[in-house]
């Protein structure tokens, strides 16, 4: 049964393939996509930034001098998927000269989101060793809360890496999680107002000086619009991309090809990189 509060569905709210038209199909597309793109790239796979056998991230390669590495983290709610699912969104980037890292991470009710959150930062200070120049982090829904809590004040980097973070680009993030204490989920999160609180975007700082751009489909879900213009107003400075036509699922396909918006939006410009959209 759905939980209800102040006459609003929760678990409807924040469900996204129920009104997504074709939604089972889309993990079968991502994952043979992501096998094609994996079988003809320059890159090694599976490599370890811990011990647990979802401590684990792939690396794709340009044929030159990588510009800088890009950073794709996958959503699914902290609750499901892997990095496999995703390799050709690395396709865009590679194509202008940037080296792409994905890792995965343990999942919950395993561990905590915390403890997910520190994932994300020990495999940054790992797959910042792939390339040098500037660091681009973009992340899908729970994702997008991961890439942008590795530039709040309280998420411990080594200096070397925390300076090379050039933008963040949370693409349908969760950036308040207080919301997600009244839908089922919460019985794998765990999540108290103060555990919520302490992993909420909204509620924490950003390390000054580091552009993020938010990106949000036209067509997701109000609880994502609202989740996206929220961090907007939050985290001063921070732009908001509303893409028009595009829902939960589709709004990241961009970062296949070199020329979209949103392959612009997380790399464009950077390291001598000129902007090509």
């Amino acid at each position: 049964m759905s939980r209800r509060e102040d006459g609003i569905d929760w678990d409807d709210a924040y469900a996204n393939a129920a009104h997504i038209p074709g939604a089972d199909a889309y993990p079968a597309r991502w994952a043979e996509a992501a096998a094609a793109f994996r079988a003809r790239a320059r890159g090694e796979t599976d490599l370890a930034y811990g011990d647990h056998a979802r401590q684990r991230f792939d690396v794709f390669l340009p044929a030159g001098r990588p510009a800088g590495l890009m950073v794709f983290v996958h959503g699914g709610y902290w609750l499901r998927f892997d990095k496999s699912l995703w390799s050709h969104l690395a396709a865009g980037p590679v194509a202008r000269g940037w080296a792409v890292a994905l890792p995965s991470y343990r999942l919950a009710p395993e561990v905590a989101i915390a403890q997910i959150t520190a994932d994300i930062a020990a495999a940054l200070s790992v797959m910042a060793r792939f390339a040098a120049g500037p660091i681009a982090l973009a992340g899908h829904s729970a994702g997008g809360h991961l890439v942008a809590r590795m530039i709040c004040e309280d998420v411990p980097l080594p200096d070397s890496v925390a300076a090379r973070i050039a933008r963040v680009v949370p693409i349908s993030p969760v950036s308040d999680l207080r919301p997600l204490m009244r839908t089922r989920m919460n019985e794998a999160f765990g999540l108290d107002d103060a555990t919520a609180r302490a992993e909420s975007l909204v509620c924490q700082t950003p390390r000054a000086g580091v552009p993020v751009k938010v990106w949000v489909g036209a067509d997701e879900r109000p609880a994502f619009l609202d989740q996206a213009r929220w961090l907007a107003e939050a985290w001063p400075g921070t732009g908001l991309h509303v893409a028009e036509g595009r829902h939960h699922f589709d709004v990241i396909e961009g970062l296949a090809d070199p020329d979209s918006p949103l392959t612009g939006a997380v790399i464009g410009g950077l390291a001598g990189e000129g902007e090509r959209s």
